[in-house]
């Protein structure tokens, strides 16, 4: 008995945040389109995408890669095949490469993050996801900030990658920084069973204190999800609601939405 006692004691420490975070109430007031409103004509993470987010009401979550000429470029994956259909990486590309690749087979091509903080100037939050490759999450996480620098609209940070969230956390402890995570197990992430374990549960967040947890929707109901919520009172963002039925739900247990293929 002791020892179960015990082991929850250090679990509620170990998935600990930080709460009460200055931005999250206007945060909490809005609508996410993942990856912009994209649709079978507009694709995703695309300027066409975020414009028609902005002119339905939306806050937007992008992804964001270092390019190799260290500018930051919107894109979810990093390979370019999906969206572009062509061969490579896109941390490879320079700004000016970008647009040689058209998305999806439109006149649509990758965007830059300063096109897009030039498109929403303030008008609508951002939910900003970095996506480190090969060991460059402090480059890709110091590029960001630094871009950020000025801008007088509402946003904040998440990550996969804990080490970005500690970056976070130890140079730029005044932005709202959100841990990414879901059911490890259940994707083809290369981690280690015991790595997989540690982020499935927010074993980490001693290390990263996050303000929000942006958890996979359909694997929310953990154990780590209540200590996180319910003791330490840190929000929740869910991602990605595909119905509206999923939506109210989310929206009823108090999770910040991201949707898609849909307008709530």
């Amino acid at each position: 008995m002791m020892i179960a006692i015990l082991i929850l004691i250090l679990l509620a420490l170990a998935v600990r945040g930080r709460s009460g975070h200055k931005d999250l109430p206007a945060l909490r007031k809005w609508k996410y389109a993942h990856r912009g409103l994209h649709d079978e004509k507009l694709p995703e993470n695309s300027m066409a995408a975020f414009r028609a987010a902005l002119e339905h009401g939306y806050g937007i979550e992008l992804d964001l890669h270092l390019l190799a000429d260290g500018n930051l470029a919107v894109m979810h994956d990093s390979a370019l095949m999906r969206t572009t259909g062509a061969a490579g990486i896109i941390e490879d590309l320079t700004t000016q490469e970008l647009k040689n690749y058209r998305l999806n087979g439109t006149e649509e091509t990758i965007p830059t993050f300063q096109q897009v903080l030039a498109l929403f100037d303030g008008k609508a939050p951002l939910i900003i996801e970095l996506k480190p490759v090969k060991g460059n999450h402090a480059a890709l996480t110091a590029k960001a900030v630094e871009m950020m620098e000025g801008y007088k609209g509402l946003y904040c940070m998440e990550s996969f990658d804990p080490r970005v969230v500690h970056w976070l956390r130890k140079h730029r402890p005044d932005i709202c920084r959100g841990q990414l995570t879901e059911n490890h197990f259940a994707t083809s992430a290369k981690l280690s069973a015991v790595l997989k374990f540690a982020l499935t549960h927010q074993l980490l967040n001693f290390i990263t204190m996050p303000d929000f947890v942006a958890y996979k929707f359909a694997d929310r109901r953990t154990p780590s999800n209540f200590i996180v919520r319910r003791l330490w009172g840190i929000q929740g963002v869910t991602w990605t609601l595909k119905t509206m039925d999923e939506y109210n739900t989310a929206v009823k247990e108090g999770w910040i939405p991201i949707f898609e293929d849909f307008k709530p």
